[in-house]
């Protein structure tokens, strides 16, 4: 098991879904963010109701120690009172793969020699 996860986030439209990416990447909480082609169709309860949406799902790559931060601005940018955020652990994963991510979602990222 890696210290490494895939964050799960829909969203409304996709201007939405490219704003939360761009700023969460932008702010070094995320390493990639993938925003799916075209939309989900959404059916939950919602109020007492059943609602059907169309959104934008977003898949987050970052670390356990950024998830927190993470979590916190996609809530502030976000236009739902209760934004989807599903962080699903990654057991495994390519060394180099895992090892980049950690790399973009460093607070202070360490200089190249």
């Amino acid at each position: 098991m890696t210290d490494k996860f895939v964050v799960l986030v829909t969203c409304s439209t996709a201007a939405e879904a490219q704003r939360i990416a761009r700023a969460v990447v932008n702010a070094r909480l995320a390493a990639c963010v993938n925003i799916l082609p075209g939309a989900v169709q959404s059916i939950y309860r919602w109020k007492g109701k059943v609602e059907t949406a169309r959104e934008r799902l977003l898949l987050i790559k970052t670390s356990r120690k950024r998830l927190p931060k993470l979590q916190a601005a996609v809530k502030r940018l976000h236009s739902y009172d209760v934004p989807e955020f599903i962080a699903v652990p990654i057991a495994a994963g390519s060394p180099g793969y895992l090892s980049w991510i950690e790399e973009c979602v460093e607070e202070s990222p360490r200089a190249k020699r």
